[in-house]
């Protein structure tokens, strides 16, 4: 009998060109998944640079590096955009170099959403807000602020004719209060030692007073409470303009580490996040919130927060923004524990 031409038997050559078939295929798709999201993978590894090494962003030209830290936390909505496109990608190798700002930015900011001390867990509770000077309900605002029950409140931005406003609504629930300038201090507890802060920067023109201290005596001893609101910082195409900023934080934390009462807190607007280098001699002295974001400017649409609440010899052990005022900013209230004396 005649075989037909082309015909395979059993056993010969055709199984052996399937399976080289699928073997190709196979090692096709393996290179290819580790082939494909290049662009995305070499997105990454800056962008897990910048979170890990952000103080060697230099600040000699526009200030660039402080500017990179106001915004810091929002290269995580970067990385989510990255992990994104690797997913639809499917790229393994953008997926494992994401691993790298992933966990830049988790050691940066992660424990910032851990829950705090449990409630009536701390010493004081500290609200912080800039009032504005344009503020339309300043009564409104002052009852907001007491609603959250706060022992002590620091205001800026407080202007002639709100003052007494301020005063008027606060007394029944804060009889013990001090202003100097533009900022205040209402506090549940006795009031001594009140003096103005200088924390004027050179060549700003007429009286300049937004800085002050007291000490609050309060029932596990005194603290010297701190309020401020340092100049304000402005983006333009040269950079971030932050050198008064800069030079007023000099002064603020030469008066802090002055200080002879060893526990402090600060309650200031102080134009700047806890992460921008221009507030290091505020932050090198003080701890900032170990909990919580509270984004608190702009009110609209909060992307960074510039009203702070640090401590010394006391723990900040959560910090959050509260409800809109007529302010531009939201207020923040933070929880305290001090601690044990020597």
């Amino acid at each position: 009998m005649r075989r037909r031409a082309g015909r395979r038997t059993p056993g010969t050559g055709g199984g052996e060109a399937a399976r080289g078939r699928s073997v190709c295929v196979g090692a096709a798709r393996g290179r290819s998944v580790w082939a494909r999201g290049r662009v995305c993978a070499a997105c990454a590894v800056p962008t897990a640079g910048l979170l890990a090494f952000h103080r060697a962003v230099p600040n000699s030209v526009g200030r660039l590096g402080s500017l990179l830290e106001v915004f810091l936390p929002w290269l995580g909505l970067l990385v989510l955009a990255l992990f994104g496109v690797a997913l639809l990608r499917r790229s393994a190798t953008a997926l494992v170099a994401l691993l790298l700002p992933a966990a830049a930015w988790t050691y940066h900011f992660g424990g910032l959403f851990l829950p705090g001390v449990k409630p009536g867990g701390h010493d004081l509770m500290v609200v912080q807000h800039n009032v504005s000077d344009e503020n339309p309900d300043p009564a409104g605002t002052a009852r907001a602020l007491a609603a959250a029950g706060p022992d002590l409140i620091g205001l800026q931005e407080l202007v002639p004719p709100a003052l007494p406003v301020y005063e008027r609504t606060l007394a029944a629930a804060y009889p013990y209060h001090a202003v100097s300038g533009t900022v205040g201090l209402w506090s549940k507890h006795p009031l001594t030692g009140v003096r103005p802060l200088d924390v004027k920067p050179q060549g700003v023109p007429g009286p300049w007073n937004r800085g002050m201290r007291a000490v609050v005596r309060t029932p596990r001893g005194e603290l010297a409470a701190y309020v401020a609101h340092l100049p304000s910082v402005r983006v333009g195409a040269s950079g971030l303009a932050s050198s008064r900023r800069d030079e007023s934080a000099g002064l603020l934390g030469r008066a802090v580490a002055a200080e002879e009462v060893g526990a402090v807190v600060l309650l200031g607007d102080l134009n700047g996040t806890v992460d921008d280098r221009g507030l290091a001699p505020l932050t090198s002295r003080m701890n900032a919130a170990e909990r919580g974001f509270a984004f608190s400017f702009p009110a609209g649409f909060p992307l960074a927060r510039i009203d702070q609440v640090m401590a010394r010899s006391a723990t900040v052990d959560h910090i959050r923004a509260l409800p809109a005022t007529g302010s531009d900013h939201l207020p923040v209230a933070a929880r305290i524990t001090l601690h044990p004396r020597a």
